[in-house]
């Protein structure tokens, strides 16, 4: 998508230069609170993206995709193809991660629950308080609110 396709009405002006000199001379627009494809395509972005694609596929205790996972299994295998490597268990992940509060939380950043200091659950944060994670032996990769306010926040580096 280009960033004329963007452009919410023809009338829109950067400056003097219209929309359309701008990208007829091969310019760029930046049009408030819409993200640049360059920006949109950061790891985490893509890790996302390729854990909501794997919507469905099974929960399996040890794997790491392509069709079957467990939590970590599917966080490691979505940053693997975004980029960037993981170890395999939850809270070897929460250990790798640069860690950062419920606030500063973004999309793409990883979601790990605890029971003291003990992490047991990784998923990947969606925004709105949601999570793609594989639950648990007998379900599916999905989208779900968090459950539980015992959670850590990492982010991949």
């Amino acid at each position: 998508m280009t960033a004329l396709n963007r452009v919410p009405s023809l009338m829109v002006r950067a400056g003097t230069a219209s929309v359309f000199t701008i990208a007829a001379v091969g310019g760029s627009v930046v049009v408030p609170g819409v993200a640049s494809d360059a920006a949109a395509a950061t790891p985490a972005t893509k890790a996302l993206q390729v854990a909501a694609s794997k919507k469905g596929s099974p929960y399996k205790w040890g794997a790491s995709g392509p069709k079957r996972f467990d939590c970590s299994g599917l966080t490691l295998y979505s940053f693997k193809k975004a980029g960037k490597k993981l170890p395999r268990t939850a809270a070897q992940q929460y250990n790798k991660t640069h860690h950062v509060s419920a606030k500063s939380r973004k999309a793409g950043d990883l979601v790990f629950f605890h029971s003291g200091s003990n992490v047991y659950h990784v998923g990947i944060y969606a925004g709105k308080g949601k999570i793609w994670h594989a639950p648990k032996t007998g379900d599916v990769v999905r989208l779900q609110k968090i459950w539980t306010k015992s959670v850590w926040y990492g982010r991949v580096s």
